[in-house]
C-alpha cells in the first residue's frame, strides 16, 4: 500500500497547448494587457490571459458560453498553468469576471487600439504582405428584445427576417481572410454608410498607400469611391444598378454585342492532385468570362472642397454561368407570375371570390408583374362576362308580382401571353456586370480584376466560420448590448487565430518539395491535401492526454510523443516540437 500513488491527474490537452503558443507568438496576451490595464485592487490573472484562455476554449470546443469555461479550465488546470506561467485561481473564470471582460472589449476606443496593435504585430511576426483588403458586412440574428436604441433591430436579412439582428462590418486581408477591422452596429442600418469608417480605420492601421480595396456593389457609392481615391488607394467593386447605371450598362452591352470592342478571355487556373494519394499536381485552365474595358471621367462637386476629377476604368464582363442562372431565375419568375395571374379570376364556385371591377383587375395584375419583375414580358387577355337574372319581387303568386332584372359582371383572364421578343432581348443582357476601379491597367488588368473580385468567398468563409460550428456565434448567449459587442469582438480574435494558422501552414507547404499533407482525413489516411483547413489541422491533435502521478513525494508526468503528422504541423507553424513534452516536470 505504501507504494500506491497518492494522486493521479489526467488532463485532456488536445490542441489547447498549440493554440496558446500561437497566441503567444502573435503577442496577443501582451497587447490585451497593455490596452486592458487591471484595476489596482484586481487579483488573479490579467485580462490578456483570461481572454486568451477563453479563446482557446471557444476554438477547441466551438462554444462561447461563459458558464462552461470555469469547469473546462479546472479540468486542464495544470496544463494551462505550465503554458502561461501563472497560477490560476478558481474565481478567474466566473461568469461575472468574463462579463466584465466583454464590457471592456466593447469600448470603441479600446477595441480600435487593440486591433491596430494586433494587426501591426501580426504582420511583423508572420511577414505578411498586405496589398489587398476586402470589405464586407453580414448580419447575426437571434431571439433578443428590441429596444429603440438597442443593437438588435429588425432589418433586411438573408438569415431570418423574422428575427431582430445586429450588423457586423469587417475588413479582411486578401488572401488570408484575417480580420483587420471589426465594427458592430445596430441591425437596421444600411451597409453603404459602413464602408468609409472601416476604410479609414484600416488606412490608419496599415499606414500604407496604394492598397486595393475590394467590395460588393454597396461599396460603389460615389462618396466611398471618392474617399478611397483621395487618400491614394484603389477600389474595385461592381456598379450598383441604380440611377443611370442600368441605361449605361445597356449601352455597354449593346456595344459588346455589336462587336465594337474586342472581348478578352478571362481564364482561371486551378491546381489539383492528379490522384488523392499522389503529391504530383495537375494544372487546369478554364475560361470563366469575357469582357472589355472603357474609361470615363468622374467628377465630385462639394461646396467645401475644390472640384475633384479622376479617370475611372469601367470593366464590362460577361459570365456564362451567371447568365445561365439568370435565365433559370427569369423562367421561374415567369412561371410563378403566370400562375398568379390565372389565379386572380378563378372559375365560379362556392367560396371563389370574383373580380367585378376592371380597375381592380388591372391593379392586381400590375402588382403581380411588378412583384416578379416581369413587366413588359407578360401580357394577358381577359373578357367581361355578364349574366342576367330575372327574379320576382315580394311574396305571393308569380303572376301577381312584379319582376326585376339583375345584371352581374365578372372578369375572366383567358390567357397569359409571353412576349418572346422582349424575353429574348432580356436574355441578351444576362450575365453582364460592370465593375469600376481607379487602379491603373498596369497594376490591375481586366482578367486580374475579375479573378480578384471572384475571391469574395474569402470574406464569406470568414462569416461562415463565425456563424457555423467553428465559432458558433449564433445563438448568442448574452443579452446586454455591451456584452454582445464584446463577444463579437472576442470571436473576431478567434477568427484571426484560425486564419493565421491556416495561412501559415499553406504558405509553408508551397515552399517545400512535398507540398501537401497526408493523414488529415481519418476516413482516408493516405489522402493528401495542399489546402488544409485550420479546423482539420487542430483536429489532428485530438486525444492527447497529460498524466501526472504523485507518489512518495515525487511527481512523474507523461505526455505521449507526437505522431509524425503532428510534428510536421508544428514545424510548419514554426513552433518548437517540444512544447508538449515540456509540460512534464518530473521532480522530487
Amino acid at each position: 500500500m505504501a507504494h500506491l500513488p497518492q494522486q493521479i491527474i489526467s488532463e485532456r490537452i488536445d490542441d489547447v497547448v498549440l493554440l496558446l503558443e500561437v497566441m503567444k507568438k502573435m503577442g496577443l496576451p501582451e497587447i490585451l494587457n497593455q490596452n486592458l490595464p487591471r484595476h489596482w485592487k484586481q487579483e488573479g490573472l490579467d485580462w490578456g490571459w483570461v481572454a486568451c484562455i477563453w479563446l482557446s476554449y471557444i476554438i477547441s470546443q466551438g462554444d462561447h458560453r461563459k458558464v462552461r469555461v470555469r469547469e473546462w479550465v479546472e479540468q486542464r488546470h495544470y496544463t494551462i498553468e505550465q503554458v502561461c506561467g501563472f497560477n490560476i485561481r478558481e474565481t478567474d473564470f466566473t461568469d461575472d469576471r468574463l462579463g466584465i471582460l466583454l464590457k471592456r472589449l466593447s469600448k470603441p476606443e479600446t477595441w480600435e487600439q487593440i486591433e491596430r496593435c494586433l494587426t501591426q504585430n501580426t504582420i511583423r511576426a508572420y511577414d505578411l504582405a498586405v496589398e489587398q483588403v476586402r470589405l464586407d458586412a453580414t448580419t447575426i440574428s437571434g431571439h433578443h428584445l428590441v429596444s429603440e436604441s438597442g443593437l438588435f433591430q429588425f432589418g433586411h436579412s438573408k438569415d431570418d427576417p423574422n428575427l431582430p439582428q445586429v450588423k457586423l462590418m469587417m475588413g479582411m486581408i486578401d488572401p488570408l481572410g484575417m480580420p483587420l477591422v471589426t465594427q458592430v452596429v445596430s441591425g437596421e442600418q444600411a451597409d453603404d454608410g459602413l464602408y468609409i469608417p472601416a476604410y479609414q480605420q484600416i488606412a490608419a492601421t496599415l499606414n500604407k498607400k496604394g492598397l486595393l480595396f475590394v467590395g460588393d456593389c454597396k461599396m460603389s457609392s460615389l462618396s466611398t469611391r471618392c474617399n478611397i481615391h483621395i487618400q491614394g488607394d484603389y477600389y474595385l467593386c461592381p456598379l450598383s444598378l441604380v440611377g443611370k447605371t442600368p441605361e449605361l450598362l445597356a449601352g455597354w452591352v449593346d456595344d459588346a454585342v455589336a462587336g465594337k470592342f474586342p472581348l478578352i478571355d478571362i481564364k482561371r487556373t486551378s491546381v489539383h492532385h492528379n490522384s488523392e494519394t499522389s503529391p504530383d499536381l495537375d494544372v487546369l485552365e478554364t475560361t470563366i468570362a469575357t469582357g472589355y474595358e472603357v474609361c470615363r471621367p468622374v467628377e465630385v462637386v462639394d461646396e467645401q472642397l475644390p472640384l475633384l476629377c479622376w479617370q475611372e476604368r469601367v470593366l464590362i464582363v460577361h459570365s456564362p454561368t451567371l447568365a445561365k442562372q439568370q435565365v433559370q431565375g427569369l423562367e421561374k419568375r415567369l412561371h410563378n407570375a403566370q400562375q398568379k395571374l390565372m389565379a386572380l379570376t378563378p372559375q365560379k364556385g362556392r367560396g371563389k371570390r370574383q373580380i367585378n371591377d376592371l380597375q381592380v383587375l388591372l391593379q392586381k395584375a400590375t402588382e403581380i408583374l411588378h412583384l416578379y419583375r416581369v413587366e413588359g414580358l407578360l401580357s394577358f387577355d381577359y373578357e367581361c362576362q355578364e349574366t342576367v337574372e330575372e327574379t320576382y319581387i315580394g311574396r305571393g303568386r308569380p303572376t301577381s308580382r312584379p319582376k326585376q332584372i339583375t345584371r352581374k359582371i365578372r372578369y375572366q383572364i383567358q390567357t397569359v401571353i409571353r412576349n418572346e421578343d422582349a424575353i429574348a432581348q432580356t436574355h441578351k443582357t444576362f450575365g453582364w456586370r460592370a465593375f469600376v476601379t481607379n487602379a491603373p491597367k498596369s497594376l490591375l488588368g481586366v482578367e486580374q480584376a475579375v479573378l480578384t473580385y471572384r475571391d469574395e468567398w474569402i470574406a464569406e468563409r470568414g462569416f461562415h466560420r463565425l456563424k457555423g460550428a467553428s465559432l458558433s456565434i449564433a445563438p448568442m448567449f448574452v443579452q446586454r448590448d455591451d456584452q454582445v459587442t464584446g463577444l463579437i469582438n472576442l470571436l473576431s480574435l478567434a477568427l484571426r487565430l484560425l486564419t493565421i494558422i491556416e495561412f501559415v501552414v499553406r504558405r509553408q507547404l508551397t515552399a517545400i518539395e512535398v507540398n501537401s499533407l497526408a493523414g488529415l482525413y481519418p476516413e482516408h489516411p493516405k489522402k493528401r491535401t495542399a489546402q488544409p483547413t485550420a479546423e482539420r489541422l487542430l483536429r489532428a491533435f485530438s486525444n492527447i492526454t497529460l498524466t501526472i502521478i504523485e507518489a512518495r513525494g515525487q511527481r512523474f508526468g507523461y505526455v505521449p510523443p507526437l505522431n509524425p503528422l503532428q510534428q510536421e504541423i508544428m514545424s510548419l507553424l514554426g513552433l518548437p516540437s517540444d512544447i508538449y513534452s515540456n509540460l512534464v516536470d518530473n521532480s522530487s
